[in-house]
């Protein structure tokens, strides 16, 4: 290799692991002094939230099982594009596989509305709007839609992502081939 393809590669190197900071470091930064934001590798925070008959719903009754958040709103066109895909992996794999919970951050007339036009067959969940939001709390710094975070059995948080999941990511995330080291979840990961 000769000298300049050696500092070109040390180069990169080092411009990788400052933005793979700079990213951490940025997660943390959105979230209001004093408040804990949920992170790949950490125990999953408590999670309390309604559903659209006011029933709560606790994290720590899925204790056990591994537990897909999606959190979504109405007015998301990618979110919207997502629900149905997350409805048919659930058939797919079935529950004995991934739990998901929908968190709809959003208005709760826009969100009955929208589930009477359109059925999903998983729980859908109010998130708290107010800040720090819930999807906030879950990693959600930019608190961009749509936002999902893959909690093991354990109950650690595995991975997040930000942006739609594709098929082969929600495949991985279904069978359990997400990564159990802590370390965030990349796409590109085979398993």
């Amino acid at each position: 290799m000769s000298r300049d393809n050696l500092v070109i590669l040390i180069a990169a190197a080092l411009a990788a692991t400052l933005g793979g900071w700079l990213q951490h470091e940025s997660r943390l930064a959105h979230a209001p002094t004093g408040v804990t934001v949920a992170q790949a590798g950490e125990p999953a925070p408590a999670l309390e939230l309604p559903d659209l008959q006011g029933h709560l719903h606790r994290l720590a009754d899925y204790r056990g099982q591994r537990v897909l958040l999606n959190f979504w709103a109405s007015w998301c066109g990618p979110c919207l594009d997502e629900l149905p895909a997350l409805d048919r992996a659930r058939a797919k794999f079935g529950e004995n596989t991934t739990i998901v919970l929908g968190i709809a951050m959003d208005d709760p007339t826009r969100v009955r509305d929208f589930l009477a036009a359109h059925a999903v067959h998983y729980p859908i969940l109010m998130g708290r709007m107010e800040s720090p939001s819930t999807s906030l709390l879950w990693g959600d710094s930019g608190e961009m839609l749509p936002y999902s975070v893959l909690i093991g059995a354990d109950g650690h948080v595995i991975a997040t992502q930000r942006g739609p999941l594709d098929r082969a990511t929600l495949e991985r995330w279904f069978t359990g081939s997400a990564p159990k080291d802590g370390r965030p979840f990349d796409p590109r990961d085979q398993g």
